[in-house]
């Protein structure tokens, strides 16, 4: 699947990186927040090995009206896999895209709280108890938190030691674009955390982010250095008398500035 069918969640089922309890959920129509996503773990997990789990997720996709099915499929990012998958089952697409895509198509979950203020990412601070709360849950809990959450949650899981867990902060449709670059400037999240940012198109599009990745110095250098011809001459000269940074890439600046010129 391409597009913005191929999210950081998705691709942690894909390449088998789920634990059964947390594929279960995912059957039974209750992590994913938004239709598309939902469709695509449910194609995966009418597949499973487990036929536990491959039933639930054939029940799950039944229960769903035709009608929502048709109108996700109408959109015009929708990868063929998808579209043949469903045209497979005898559902074809509607005449006009969901006007709601990011609706869930089944929400298990119950409210969640309002958002915290702006810059709790960036300061990295949260509420007394908010960190020992969210560690005393199990990974399914954990999972649904990630997508349902608050700010304030989101800045504590997109540090969490299970890779499924912080992936799934990135998958968040409350997921803000201030939000995914203050996240690209944590020096105290995984590589592989970045490495999804920095391979993101659409976030990437986004130059301050662009910048706080390349500025990080957790960041991989390959990414770092080819996200190096999309900075400014005023950027480029910071970043090569910056020492936080790899001697590679500020040498490499230092080139690119006098080849400019």
């Amino acid at each position: 699947m391409e597009s913005d069918f191929r999210t950081p969640l998705l691709e942690c089922f894909r390449q088998g990186d789920a634990p059964r309890d947390v594929r279960l959920l995912a059957a039974q129509g209750g992590l994913a927040p938004r239709a598309h996503e939902q469709l695509g773990l449910l194609m995966i997990l009418v597949a499973d090995t487990d036929e536990e789990i491959a039933r639930a997720a054939e029940a799950t996709l039944q229960a769903i009206a035709p009608g929502s099915i048709e109108g996700v499929l109408a959109g015009s990012n929708v990868p063929a896999e998808m579209r043949a998958f469903f045209e497979a089952r005898g559902v074809t697409p509607a005449e006009a895209p969901a006007t709601e895509i990011e609706v869930p198509l089944l929400d298990t979950g119950g409210p969640t709280e309002p958002e915290a203020a702006e810059g709790t990412i960036d300061g990295g601070a949260v509420r007394p108890g908010m960190t020992e709360k969210i560690a005393a849950m199990n990974v399914p809990e954990r999972l649904k938190l990630a997508m349902k959450g608050t700010r304030e949650e989101r800045a504590v899981l997109i540090r969490d030691p299970n890779r499924m867990v912080a992936a799934a902060v990135l998958s968040s449709p409350k997921l803000s674009e201030s939000e995914v670059t203050s996240i690209a400037r944590m020096g105290n999240v995984s590589e592989e955390i970045l490495r999804i940012i920095g391979h993101t198109r659409a976030w990437i599009k986004n130059y301050s982010t662009c910048l706080a990745l390349v500025k990080n110095s957790k960041t991989p250098l390959a990414l770092s250095m080819n996200l190096l011809s999309r900075l400014n001459e005023k950027d480029l000269r910071m970043l090569s008398i910056d020492r936080n940074v790899p001697d590679t890439l500020r040498i490499t600046a230092r080139k690119k500035i006098t080849v400019n010129k």
